[in-house]
């Protein structure tokens, strides 16, 4: 039996979808068209949506994505770094180096989560909120490696000195993951990264993919 469901609130979230794919917005002719229903249904919904600050409409009249889903937008990566903690302290202590996990945020790598080893003598500092271009780096690296692999398919990326003077780094994207495109890897003190390092990466990237579906 099909579960029951609101009609205006599904109208309102493809709304919110179409304008999410578009960076220059859409009129409410073009919304109507889209959406196949009269531009009145359509006012309702803009008007709605922008009195909770998830819709704006500049001076063309071109409906955007308003400030409001940031605010939304900020309360995924606690839930994401929590499904994420378990695999990232396994990997740091497995392999004696500082585990992160890292999210795409616009142009940037955005490090979320973040786990030190407990047993080693040093190892690298990094912090969470610690971002960086997504061309730069190993765990921006993967992710845009990712883009262009056939999907379902993970290998590892490595980088020495791209970041950080003296420090390696590894790291896999995440796959199979709607709405979240990212990575997890490790970086390390070291001039090369030991050859088992890039296969543990993979299955920590496979766990926490797991967790997040």
């Amino acid at each position: 039996m099909t579960a029951e469901t609101s009609q205006t609130l599904d109208r309102g979230l493809r709304v919110l979808k179409l304008l999410a794919d578009t960076d220059h917005g859409l009129t409410v002719t073009e919304l109507s068209n889209k959406l196949g229903v009269n531009r009145t249904v359509v006012y309702r919904l803009l008007a709605t949506l922008e009195q909770h600050a998830l819709v704006r409409r500049d001076l063309g009249g071109r409906a955007r994505v308003g400030l409001g889903v940031l605010r939304l937008g900020r309360q995924v990566h606690p839930l994401v770094r929590e499904a994420a903690l378990p695999a990232l302290r396994s990997l740091a202590e497995d392999i004696g180096a500082t585990a992160h996990l890292t999210l795409v945020d616009g142009s940037d790598a955005l490090a979320v989560a973040v786990v030190e080893p407990t047993w080693t003598d040093y190892h690298v500092a990094y912090r969470a909120g610690f971002r960086h271009p997504l061309d730069r780096g190993a765990a921006g690296r993967a992710i845009l490696a990712a883009r262009q692999k056939p999907v379902g398919e993970t290998a590892f990326t490595l980088t020495h000195g791209e970041l950080e003077a003296g420090a390696s780094g590894a790291a896999a994207a995440l796959v199979g993951v709607t709405g979240v495109e990212g990575s997890v890897g490790v970086v390390m003190l070291s001039d090369s990264v030991p050859e088992r390092v890039g296969p543990r990466v993979v299955d920590a990237a496979r766990e926490v993919a797991d967790a997040l579906r």
